[in-house]
């Protein structure tokens, strides 16, 4: 008797967990049909609302601009003030590898100073062409599509940069090395240099290679110059305080 109520205890059990899972089944079952809640997005505004949602093509490609002009505006700043290449180690102009034994047996034998000289010119003549970049960062700007602003809005941090980058490195370069090469010649570049290597003592194995100032000084400024509009970038997408527009605020949020 004991046997046969164990036997009917357990077929009930089995039956009640049985239903449990299939209304289980089909609850999850239908949750998935209808669509579970979507997690939020990182970034954008406090509401977690996603930068350009609900905007028109029209404003969110006018909002990337405005990114742009701004960060562009602040980059240039920063790096065309005194010591704002040579002052940042993140972009500051360094030796060209061609010539950094001869520079390091100069120092060795006494005439840092040349070499510190030489390094401090170079900077110098890329804070003093930066100013120049403005404009045409502003005709690169304008010539922005609304496709292209779409692919940039849901880009990485750096996306406008990177696409700017792309698009005009090569006109800013042509534009850009006049202005540098004006300024190695105003702040003395090829003189520092001229100084520093005339201390280096004739020997095989440091003979520098021949450089090219005026290029290797203006892919260096134009280098440390995106790199800078990449950072603004980055605070304008992330950093509220940053978006000093009101169309900024309209498409990453306030």
């Amino acid at each position: 008797m004991k046997t046969l109520f164990r036997i009917l205890v357990t077929v009930v059990y089995l039956l009640v967990t049985s239903s449990t899972l299939l209304y289980s089944a089909d609850f999850f079952g239908d949750a998935l049909k209808k669509g579970l809640p979507q997690i939020p997005e990182l970034g954008g505004s406090p509401t977690g609302r996603a930068a350009g949602a609900g905007l028109d093509d029209s404003t969110i490609a006018s909002g990337l601009k405005d990114a742009l002009s701004v960060g562009a505006k602040n980059a240039v700043s920063l790096v065309s003030k005194v010591n704002g290449y040579y002052g940042n180690e993140a972009i500051k102009i360094l030796l060209p590898d061609k010539i950094q034994k001869a520079a390091e047996l100069a120092g060795k034998l006494g005439y840092q100073k040349q070499v510190d000289d030489f390094i401090m010119s170079m900077n110098r003549a890329a804070e003093k062409a930066a100013p120049k970049a403005a404009s045409h960062f502003a005709d690169a700007i304008r010539g922005m599509s609304i496709e292209d602003a779409r692919k940039i809005l849901s880009g990485g941090d750096t996306a406008a940069t990177e696409y700017f980058k792309s698009k005009t490195y090569s006109k800013l370069y042509d534009e850009f090395k006049p202005s540098v090469s004006q300024s190695i010649n105003q702040v003395g570049v090829t003189r520092a240099y001229n100084d520093m290597m005339g201390k280096v003592p004739s020997v095989p194995f440091v003979k520098p290679e021949s450089v090219d100032l005026n290029h290797y000084v203006t892919t260096k400024a134009l280098d440390g110059l995106f790199y800078t509009v990449g950072l603004e970038e980055q605070k304008i997408r992330t950093n509220p305080v940053a978006r000093t527009t009101d169309l900024l605020k309209k498409v990453f949020g306030k």
